[in-house]
């Protein structure tokens, strides 16, 4: 067990880092300057990209033998909420080979071991064939703005993007596409209900022809990811029980496959909308501007990296097939910037966001060996 690799994860799970989207009063800076404070320590250069106000990404930087070059490796410094968990959030434990805690799977881990393999090279001595910076990024567990900052005017020839992978090369994911849809009715006493037109039951057939319509959808899989899904996360309507309710409001969850557009897929629910009101003349719904939209990640564009990356991880026992993941990620984001980008870390997403989140040690120092050694063979 590398005990300094588990103690960095150790004290980054004891920084509450929970997006302040989700509670109030936390950000990333703690953990921005835990990062900073790290490499300095160590000689390495840093600096702030300000996000949002008090809310940084942590740049290191250690230079290559060609300074043309560039690799990016990226990690987000934000976590999920902690309401429900079924542990204490933010006093890591180890045991049964596993270090539990928030954030500790998504995704302190993998940062961990990235901390720790661009300080292992300076410590030795080595001098990597690229550029390398590490970026820990704010805002990735609710609209990426932390990856949208750094990559501007960004340039590079291989990013990796620490999320739980379980230590899978990782080279799809599925983009996401979130808004929501509001019917519309009108109100009366509920011993009239004819006088109204009740917005619930309205809902209720346009969630049915949501259901029957992602059936369609598992007609035409990815290779790697799947399906594309749709799945509706919220509902609220009515004022209170003896009213006929006048509007009703759903959230959508459309997750997407590579080559689905945005306006694409938005034209096709309207479309779905349009036969419901030749249907029902009584039916209104109306479709609110997306409240997050993300691209899917596909194969990368150069092979290089990723070819790398297999061969690596086949030479230290472990699968180095290219996979897809069901989840979205920092790395659609680099992707289109430009940067060849994978996904790759220790831990698995099932236990992401978890009441009991936790990492396996053994995977959190295999993560970082690969780190490293990716950074030492990368030209």
């Amino acid at each position: 067990m590398n005990l300094n690799l588990v103690s960095t994860l150790a004290d980054l799970v004891r920084i509450n880092s929970v997006n302040p989207a989700y509670e109030g009063g936390c950000s990333e800076a703690a953990v921005a300057s835990f990062v900073g404070g790290f490499f300095r320590a160590r000689g390495i250069e840093t600096r702030e990209q300000e996000v949002f106000p008090g809310r940084p990404n942590l740049i290191a930087r250690v230079p290559g033998r060609n300074p043309a070059r560039r690799i990016i490796l990226e990690a987000h410094t934000d976590t999920a909420s902690v309401k429900g968990m079924a542990i204490p959030p933010f006093e890591p434990t180890v045991s049964g080979g596993r270090l539990h805690g928030r954030g500790a799977c998504d995704t302190k881990a993998g940062l961990a071991g990235m901390m720790h393999a661009l300080a292992s090279l300076k410590e030795d001595g080595i001098t990597p064939p690229c550029e390398v910076w590490l970026a820990a990024v704010a805002d990735e567990e609710y609209a990426y703005r932390g990856v949208v900052k750094l990559c501007e005017g960004l340039t590079g020839q291989a990013s990796i993007v620490a999320e739980p992978t379980e230590l899978r090369l990782v080279v799809a994911t599925k983009g996401v596409l979130r808004w929501r849809i509001r019917v519309g009715g009108r109100a009366a006493h509920s011993s009239k209900p004819h006088l109204g037109v009740n917005a619930i039951n309205h809902m209720a057939r346009l969630i049915l022809e949501l259901e029957a319509d992602e059936q369609l959808l598992k007609r035409r899989p990815h290779p790697l990811l799947g399906p594309a899904t749709c799945n509706i996360g919220v509902i609220s309507g009515g004022v209170q029980v003896n009213f006929v309710p006048d509007s009703c409001v759903i959230e959508i969850d459309r997750r997407l496959l590579p080559g689905e557009a945005v306006s694409d897929v938005l034209a096709h629910y309207q479309r779905l909308i349009g036969r419901l009101r030749h249907e029902h003349p009584t039916f209104e719904a109306a479709m609110e501007p997306p409240m997050l939209t993300d691209e899917a990640l596909d194969l990368p564009s150069d092979p290089a990296p990723a070819r790398l990356a297999g061969e690596i991880l086949r030479s230290m026992g472990l699968n180095g097939e290219p996979s897809g993941v069901p989840f979205g990620s920092d790395a659609s984001k680099l992707s289109r910037q430009g940067i060849p980008s994978f996904v790759f870390g220790p831990g698995s997403i099932d236990r992401a966001h978890a009441a009991v989140e936790y990492v396996e040690i053994e995977q959190l120092v295999q993560a970082f060996e690969f780190y490293r050694e990716f950074l030492r063979r990368f030209e």
